[in-house]
């Protein structure tokens, strides 16, 4: 557990245990602003609740996704449970196959901001950072939850900026046949389950901070920056589903030159049976065993055969030719 304190107009950071007194003084006046539990166990849930009388969500709470579980206050205290989007590996097309939503709790009880966590984030870390660097932009908790989530959808706006490169290239690389069918397919349902854990993300974002800004607690600066943080992720949502229109077109444009190339290969099969239909027709016509048949008496009845069945064969596929079906 780790405690951000301000004391003499600095912020400063220090670790804690369960059992130890908080490392504040407060005869120079420290006052708690954060205080960040990363991978706790119940024996640290429990001890922080009553410490400073919270009721923390359990795992199972967390979890749920109704609206009422996703964000609840009462006179002291605010509970927001919401979706941060992480990936083990932000490289290249790797970066989609090892995403998920993970939940993120933050707690705002007299002005101090508890987050519980069991991942770790760069949003996190960078926050931590201008907290340290910047105290007098943090004032309390809401400060500091409100960057957060600033920098959270900067976050989110840098992997779609990436992700409408990767539909881009898809997108030529269909025109230019690059992919086969089975790793285009994996590449189109990467990015749909990429643009649908965004979104989720980010509607579970903006509920959050709009139910954030209706509070009562809070101050007005905080509010006008949530409102400008919103009209940023309403265009992100906007681009998420543009995106989702995109990959369905993608996936439209692929299957109709999938039908294109099929209908091909009938149209060639179909000419080369029609083609050989004659000579198949003359061929059995002489293949007959009837004693009268003027033809087998011919001294040149056999090359004459065959000449009609080049013929029959030629003449249907000129005409094809000159019809531009072939």
């Amino acid at each position: 557990m780790n405690i951000f304190i301000k004391r003499d107009g600095v912020t400063i950071k220090q670790s804690f245990n369960v059992g130890m007194p908080l490392p504040i003084d407060s005869k120079v006046g420290d006052t708690v602003l954060w205080i960040d539990l990363l991978h706790p166990d119940m024996t640290e849930i429990a001890y922080l609740a009553q410490l400073y009388n919270l009721e923390i969500p359990s795992k199972e709470e967390r979890e749920e996704i109704e609206e009422s579980a996703r964000y609840w206050e009462d006179r002291e205290s605010i509970t927001i449970n919401t979706y941060f989007l992480i990936a083990r590996c932000r490289d290249g097309w790797e970066m989609y196959r090892t995403l998920h939503n993970e939940t993120i709790t933050f707690l705002l009880c007299k002005d101090i901001l508890f987050t519980i966590r069991y991942k770790e984030f760069r949003t996190f870390d960078e926050i931590q950072e201008r907290v340290l660097a910047s105290p007098r932009k943090f004032l309390d908790g809401f400060d500091v939850l409100g960057k957060m989530f600033e920098y959270r959808i900067e976050q989110d706006a840098d992997m779609l900026e990436k992700a409408v490169a990767d539909l881009r290239g898809l997108r030529s690389g269909v025109f230019e046949h690059r992919y086969n069918y089975e790793e285009l397919l994996g590449k189109i349902s990467q990015l749909q389950d990429f643009h649908m854990r965004l979104r989720d993300s980010l509607f579970d974002k903006r509920r959050a901070m709009t139910a954030l800004m209706r509070s009562e607690k809070g101050d007005s600066e905080l509010k006008r920056d949530l409102g400008i943080v919103l009209k940023d992720l309403n265009s992100l949502l906007e681009f998420t589903n543009a995106n989702m229109t995109g990959l369905d077109n993608i996936q439209n444009i692929f299957s109709s030159q999938i039908n294109i190339e099929q209908n091909r290969v009938i149209k060639f099969f179909t000419v080369i049976t029609v083609a050989f239909m004659p000579p198949t027709l003359i061929g059995t016509i002489y293949g007959m065993n009837f004693e009268i048949m003027p033809e087998l008496q011919l001294e040149y009845g056999y090359p004459i055969a065959l000449t009609l069945m080049l013929l029959s064969v030629v003449m249907p596929l000129l005409y094809f030719k000159i019809k531009k079906w072939l």
